[in-house]
């Protein structure tokens, strides 16, 4: 489990396509500081470290990931934002993430002010069913934010200035494809109202 607190960003330094799968080899400053089967956040998708030589490390991401990301566009030289997976006498910062993408979005508008920057994104609702809400919480590129401004299948983020340069969101523009991770409360609640459990509940209570 992560929170959405990225710790550093990674270089992408080679990428190697093996069957349906392709390999990346990453440089960050916490490379030294990682172990072989660690799992690793990489712009919000739980990956395994499988090999580390120096400065360098490997991850492998399978075909499903890839249509489900933005790892199958990374380009070598490209930044991925870390994040380690959550020690259980940690401080929960940010939100409940799994490291799991729902689907991609879009950035349609980056908007810099005095101090701040905000950035659109729209997102394919009729695909997934997948929802935000007014000052809930998402995950973008494994970042944790709160959104506003929100429609069926778009929201709003005000990125402050330590976020944007110590992240990719300073890479991210107009058109831009990021992850996005939905709330897992909210997730939840959905599928429960589909299968029809909360009737189940309200039957249940009127006994």
């Amino acid at each position: 489990m992560f929170t959405g607190i990225v710790e550093a960003t990674a270089k992408v330094e080679e990428i190697r396509k093996e069957g349906t799968n392709k390999t990346f080899v990453l440089s960050s400053n916490i490379s030294n500081e990682l172990k072989i089967d660690q799992s690793l956040s990489h712009n919000g998708v739980c990956l395994t470290v499988v090999e580390l030589d120096g400065n360098n490390y490997t991850v492998t991401a399978v075909d499903e990931t890839l249509k489900k990301s933005n790892l199958g566009l990374l380009e070598v030289g490209d930044l991925v934002n870390l994040e380690r997976s959550m020690p259980a006498n940690h401080r929960f910062d940010g939100h409940i993430v799994q490291g799991h993408v729902d689907q991609t979005g879009v950035c349609t508008n980056v908007q810099e002010l005095e101090g701040s920057w905000l950035f659109d994104f729209e997102f394919d609702f009729g695909k997934s069913g997948n929802f935000v809400v007014e000052k809930g919480s998402v995950c973008i590129n494994g970042v944790s934010l709160t959104v506003f401004n929100c429609t069926k299948n778009s929201f709003r983020v005000t990125i402050i200035p330590y976020t944007f340069e110590h992240t990719n969101f300073k890479q991210i523009k107009e058109g831009t494809t990021v992850n996005l991770e939905f709330d897992i409360v909210g997730k939840y609640i959905r599928k429960m109202v589909e299968n029809g459990y909360m009737d189940y509940l309200k039957d249940k209570m009127r006994e």
